[in-house]
């Protein structure tokens, strides 16, 4: 079973970078989707970036692309997202998921119930 491990996130003025790290053990991740989801209080939680290492496809919802990065390093079996240009309204917990799938990145993206591995989730709070 994997565990999945988030780290990073903080408290940034808007304008302001984080980078998100999601340390995983128990299998490699060639086959895995990795997910970068986020929930702020009151909504749903939604997907924000999935990658997966084996072939390189990625995903972005609409309102972080160019201003998020997800990459992953096979040798360190972990996942980043690198946030940019952070608004107020990025203010969430985000939590790093993973599942063995092949379907496309954008589909598991899509809904969180995909996703069987889990971390504990980091706070991110965009505030001046």
């Amino acid at each position: 079973q994997l565990q999945l491990v988030e780290s990073g996130g903080g408290l940034v003025q808007p304008g302001g970078s984080l980078r998100l790290s999601c340390a995983v053990s128990g299998s490699t991740l060639d086959y895995y989707t990795i997910g970068w989801f986020r929930q702020a209080p009151g909504k749903e939680r939604e997907g924000v970036s999935c990658f997966r290492i084996g072939d390189g496809s990625t995903y972005y919802t609409d309102s972080v692309k160019g201003r998020f990065t997800i990459s992953g390093d096979n040798a360190k079996n972990s996942v980043y997202l690198q946030m940019n240009s952070l608004k107020p309204e990025d203010t969430a917990v985000y939590y790093c998921a993973a599942e063995y799938s092949v379907e496309p990145v954008q589909t598991m993206c899509a809904n969180f119930v995909f996703f069987g591995s889990w971390g504990q989730g980091t706070q991110v709070t965009v505030s001046s």
